[in-house]
């Protein structure tokens, strides 16, 4: 009995910790002036950025967005001076609650992820399957390795002196 009061009083303290960080922090890190809202009119969100990974193959570059719970109507992918803008809006749950604890992030999300050179910025396909956005990015046949044939030098002659 007396684990189970220490253990909730600790939770209890770490989550009025967690909050009061959170609350010192939100007014200068992670938030973003809404479109179309002035920066000072104080309308402000919460954006956070989704986890995203990347691997090389002989054809593509290949990105992976981890968003759990988006659809597809809520995320838009565009290609703006060499940057892969990945934007959109994670939804809570209905019947979920603002005050509730949880460690999944909700709201507007932004990344921008600079592409390096080399890449067809004209055919990127993009999926979004089980909650994870699959990305390809065509490397352009001008970037490609290319073979070049190693010549032997029994054909040529010796020059005399």
């Amino acid at each position: 009995m007396l684990n189970t009061l220490l253990t909730n009083d600790v939770r209890q303290t770490l989550d009025q910790f967690r909050r009061s960080v959170d609350q010192m922090f939100e007014n200068f890190y992670g938030y973003q002036t809404q479109p179309g809202a002035s920066a000072t009119s104080g309308e402000r969100t919460w954006t956070f950025s989704p986890v995203v990974e990347s691997g090389w193959s002989d054809s593509f570059l290949t990105l992976r967005a981890i968003l759990p719970g988006v659809s597809d109507k809520d995320v838009h992918v565009s290609v703006q001076n060499s940057q892969l803008i990945i934007e959109g809006e994670r939804k809570a749950p209905n019947g979920f609650e603002k005050n509730a604890n949880t460690q999944m992030a909700y709201g507007n999300f932004y990344t921008a992820l600079t592409l390096p050179s080399g890449l067809d910025l004209d055919h990127i396909s993009c999926r979004l399957q089980n909650g994870v956005l699959d990305i390809q990015v065509p490397i352009a046949e001008a970037s490609k390795p290319k073979h070049i044939q190693v010549q032997t030098g029994a054909g040529q002659k010796a020059i005399g002196a």
